[in-house]
């Protein structure tokens, strides 16, 4: 029963009593019938308190718990080749299949990034990828040449690879090659594993390969030109 009508009900009932009992008796039964509905008034406003708690709670849950179970930030799906022959395949690979290597403690890894307290360009992209993954062949022809990324470090190395019909040329470094001079390569074949690079910088540099590409005219290019990313939804579960 709501409040007021609560408290109507009291003061009618002590009412009718007073018109049958002495003064003094009424008005203490009207007394009790005051503090009863107080009574009921704190009830209800502790109810009131305990529903609005209640509510607030199960928003603060849905608003934890909706995102999680909603889609996210897009993610990449994987990437996509340029066609530069018109032959209507894909011409150029990711060789990890990862995204572009963002900030770490030694900068960025996109085309032109700041090398060397800013005396030079990044000369290639950085490539994210996992320590002992393999890593493919960003463009089909031959081995041409295994080099040494540094001097008087063997242990870190690249592949390049040339392609006499299309005339671009790939170099893929930071790989322990599977393959020689002068083998043929498909696009996509597995060239070799990725070598760590924290052995050599610690922590703080993101494992990557780092792939150049130059095109017909010899002038390195960003491989982003020919290397687009694709996108999707990654969703998470919900909790519970």
């Amino acid at each position: 029963m709501p409040i007021a009508a609560r408290l109507r009900a009291s003061l009618t009932q002590a009412a009718a009593v007073t018109a049958r009992h002495d003064l003094r008796w009424a008005g203490g039964l009207m007394a009790m019938a005051v503090t009863a509905a107080t009574t009921g008034l704190l009830v209800d406003a502790t109810a009131q308190v305990r529903t609005h708690v209640e509510a607030a709670a199960a928003e603060v849950a849905t608003a934890i718990v909706t995102p999680l179970s909603a889609p996210v930030a897009p993610v990449i799906a994987g990437w996509d080749g340029k066609d530069v022959d018109g032959d209507g395949a894909e011409d150029f690979v990711n060789p990890t299949g990862l995204d572009v290597r963002t900030e770490d403690a030694f900068g960025y890894g996109h085309y032109g990034a700041s090398r060397d307290g800013g005396t030079r360009d990044h000369s290639g992209v950085d490539f994210i990828a996992e320590a002992g993954q393999p890593v493919k062949a960003p463009i089909s022809g031959y081995v041409t040449k295994i080099g040494f990324a540094y001097g008087g470090d063997d242990s870190l190395r690249y592949v390049e690879i040339r392609n006499p019909a299309l005339k671009y040329e790939a170099r893929v470094f930071y790989v322990d090659p599977s393959v020689s001079v002068g083998d043929s390569v498909h696009l996509g074949d597995r060239i070799g594993t990725m070598h760590t690079l924290q052995d050599k910088y610690g922590e703080g540099m993101t494992n990557h390969v780092h792939l150049e590409l130059a095109g017909p005219s010899g002038a390195k290019f960003d491989a982003t030109e020919v290397l687009t990313a694709r996108y999707g939804k990654l969703r998470r579960r919900a909790l519970g």
